[in-house]
């Protein structure tokens, strides 16, 4: 009778034991999360400490500003601010145009932080907004892969996520973006479907539809989730695995989810009206009837349910085809077919470039190379197939959401470089996944067979502990349910024979497969080294890669670091040198930062809802100098301001963006010809360039004066010396040229200054009253812009 005793007194040690371990376990995981979320904010604070507190790139400029606006006048001023600075003579409905996400974020932040008495500006909240949010997608990438494979799947991914370059492009300390909060939000609301989908509560449904609303809030992107968590639902339903957590996981999703988005202004009916949501609402309808024959199979009789169901799937397809009808009508007045432009281009990767070439002329838009997904992921690239593996052994509803979720992420990516974004956190859930059962597996293997271990000592107590700790919760449980039963030790015999088959059973498993001990020491090895290859490369990328804001430029040469700061200074000078009410023209590109910048009214900025406007710069730019003047003083532009890069070798100037001005102002007015800039198909700007081509208002902006830095006019960019270079302006005069000569502002003649002899009093009167009639109906000619 020994030893039953000593294995009934055992039974509340390893009871303990296990308690000690999880509370250990959970608190490091705490303290481990924690550490991970200093690191991804840590590693996104390079471009501060390297550079300064500044915003980055274009669009986080026009968010600030808007940012400064919520500050300064309120959240009701904010729904209504009609913004005259922008699109002149049109204007811009703010509130109504905007994702708010991220403005009501930082502003939140920026209010509670002067609440508490600690006196931040707008602009260091706005600037430290994206790496906080970092740490917290990192912390809602654990939960989210903790949900699907455990704590150590988790945390692996949550560091990776901490340090992945892709996302930190888009999440450095000033990179005021909406993919800043929205990545968070994105990952969050995956988190919260999948948790609904685990355990079927009503109440993280409805946490998953207000996580959706946040998501609305903050990036056009949100019709992703839209479309991915009702494929996965379909999946769900045609592989036979429907049940009652899968449609508390999807209805309030639509239902209240629906609602919610259509009280951001932006959207508004748009979630109800475009095709991107129509697949929702189809997958809905369809998970209902599946309901509705599951229930009736439960409470009818084998032949009245096969009645019944003859029954509901006619009604349900006659519902079905009457929906699709209704949407074939609502699509088919519509150009597009009810999709946007962006989303066009994302079912079919040739759309923009024959179509819309503004959205095809953005840099972000395009397909990325085979480099740019070793550069932004690295070696998660070579983890991602072995993470799908690790999915399916065993599928589960949460892991085929995974699956789906990289499968999706990796078209998308392939198609518009931009959602390399979204790509990352489903890389790094993925190999999250890979990395921390190979490790199990590696791990184990070796620990079962170090020389000082039998497997009758320790590795057998670890197994049965195991085991003696799941038959205790058992026994605890009979203990409760039959503390007065007299049998209660046959009872405990029994259950010890179960613990002794399982445990061995196991053992003889997990022998089984056990690698050999040098191999998985060579491939932990291996592992290690591959994942500190890994932070080198997050850490470089982070410092020098992608900390640079490109308001202010670097490059190094053999005499040292040199810093361009040429945008800030001519928005400077145009602050200071010119009136409040006066129009800057530019191409579009620079239209946020002379705005927030030079507080100057422009024609065309990065919001680019006008196509038809920014055509009419783009063809004011293509035109010669005196039909670009007519265009200009047409919409009461007084300044005109150029990014050229041919002396210092900045290769994104506005000259190696002209073919985009000339095809999408061709788009709207057609005398605009892209072949008449070409010579032999081939784009010049030396001594073989077409005439046309050097008479164009951007050439000669770009290059006035240019011979006289060197003599000959040597382009560092296009590496060749341009084709006209003497010449003279008739009706526009440089004002400005920065230091580096990287941004030109000229200025429109008044008409007065063109018009010769009007004002003279002379002799030849005759003479000079014929020439002002010359000029005057030459003037007269039809404008080919009008």
């Amino acid at each position: 009778m020994a030893a039953p005793e000593t294995s009934t007194a055992a039974v509340p040690t390893l009871y303990t034991n296990n308690t000690l371990r999880n509370a250990f376990g959970g608190v490091l995981s705490f303290f481990i999360l924690l550490l991970i979320g200093v690191m991804a904010f840590s590693i996104r604070l390079f471009s501060v400490i390297k550079y300064e507190s500044v915003i980055h790139e274009f669009d986080p400029y026009f968010n600030y500003r808007v940012t400064q606006f919520l500050a300064k006048n309120g959240i009701y001023e904010f729904w209504n601010w009609f913004d005259d600075r922008t699109w002149y003579p049109l204007g811009r409905v703010i509130g109504g145009t905007v994702y708010p996400g991220l403005t009501l974020t930082a502003g939140t932040i920026w209010w509670l932080l002067n609440s508490l008495n600690i006196p931040l500006s707008v602009e260091t909240v706005c600037v430290f907004t994206a790496p906080i949010f970092s740490a917290f997608a990192s912390w809602a990438t654990f939960l989210l892969t903790k949900e699907v494979k455990g704590t150590g799947a988790g945390l692996t991914a949550a560091a990776l996520l901490a340090m992945v370059p892709s996302y930190i492009s888009r999440s450095v300390a000033g990179s005021y973006d909406n993919e800043a909060v929205a990545i968070f939000a994105l990952i969050f609301t995956f988190y919260l479907y999948i948790k609904t989908l685990n355990t079927g509560s009503l109440f993280y449904a409805t946490l998953n539809s207000i996580a959706y609303f946040y998501m609305v809030c903050s990036w056009g992107g949100y019709t992703f989730i839209i479309n991915l968590i009702p494929m996965h639902v379909l999946l769900c339903i045609v592989t036979g695995r429907f049940s009652s957590r899968l449609y508390i996981a999807y209805a309030p999703l639509v239902v209240l989810g629906t609602l919610l988005a259509a009280l951001v202004p932006v959207v508004g009916f748009n979630a109800v009206m475009t095709s991107e949501h129509f697949a929702s609402f189809l997958v809905f309808i369809i998970l209902h009837v599946v309901a509705f024959v599951y229930y009736i199979k439960g409470i009818l009789s084998p032949k009245m349910f096969k009645v019944a169901v003859t029954l509901v799937v006619s009604v349900g397809l006659a519902v079905c085809c009457a929906v699709i009808a209704v949407l074939i009508a609502l699509v088919a007045s519509s150009p597009t077919k009810g999709w946007s432009g962006r989303s066009l281009s994302l079912l079919d990767p040739t759309y923009a470039s024959k179509y819309i070439p503004i959205i095809a002329s953005v840099s972000e838009h395009q397909p990325p190379t085979w480099p740019s997904y070793f550069m932004d992921i690295n070696v998660l690239a070579f983890l991602v197939p072995a993470g799908i593996i690790a999915c399916f052994s065993p599928l589960s509803d949460s892991s085929s959401f995974v699956v789906l979720y990289i499968a999706t992420s990796v078209y998308f990516s392939g198609v518009m470089v931009r959602l390399m974004l979204v790509f990352a956190p489903a890389a790094c859930i993925t190999s999250g996944i890979a990395l921390s059962q190979s490790f199990d597996v590696f791990t184990r293997s070796i620990k079962f067979q170090l020389p000082g271990i039998s497997s009758n000592t320790e590795v057998d107590a670890a197994e049965t502990s195991s085991a003696t700790a799941e038959a205790q919760n058992d026994a605890v449980k009979t203990e409760k349910s039959e503390e007065t039963s007299k049998n209660r030790p046959s009872k405990k015999s029994k259950k010890k024979e179960k613990e002794e088959k399982p445990s061995t059973k196991a053992k003889a498993e997990k022998r089984l497969l056990a690698l050999p001990l040098d191999s998985s020491v060579i491939s932990l090895l291996l592992l290690i080294l591959l994942g500190a290859f890994y932070v080198v490369h997050c850490v470089w990328a982070a410092a020098e890669a992608y900390s640079a804001p490109s308001i202010v430029l670097t490059s190094r040469s053999h005499d040292g670091l040199h810093v361009f700061d040429d945008f800030r200074e001519a928005y400077g000078w145009l602050r200071h040198n010119t009136d409040v009410d006066d129009k800057v023209a530019s191409w579009w590109d620079y239209g946020y930062q002379t705005t927030a910048m030079a507080n100057r009214t422009v024609i065309v900025d990065n919001n680019t809802w006008n196509n038809t406007h920014i055509a009419t710069v783009g063809t004011a730019m293509s035109s010669p100098e005196k039909a670009a003047w007519e265009i200009f003083h047409s919409l009461d532009v007084k300044y005109v301001l150029v990014v050229f890069g041919g002396l210092v070798g900045y290769p994104s100037d506005d000259i190696n963006k002209f073919l985009w001005m000339v095809r999408i102002g061709g788009g709207v007015f057609p005398h605009i010809k892209e072949p008449d800039y070409l010579r032999d198909g081939q784009y010049r700007i030396d001594s073989q360039a077409t005439p046309t081509m050097l008479n164009c208002l951007m050439y000669k902006l770009s290059y006035y004066r240019f011979v006289e830095t060197d003599g000959k006019g040597f382009d560092r960019v296009r590496q060749t010396e341009i084709g006209k270079k003497h010449f003279k302006l008739t009706h526009f005069e440089e004002v400005f040229t920065t230091h580096h000569w990287m941004v030109r502002i000229y200025k429109l003649k008044p008409p007065k200054n063109r018009i010769r002899g009007k004002t003279k009093k002379s002799k030849s009167q005759k003479t000079s009253s014929t020439s002002s009639r010359g000029k005057r109906s030459g003037s007269g000619k039809k404008n080919p812009w009008q």
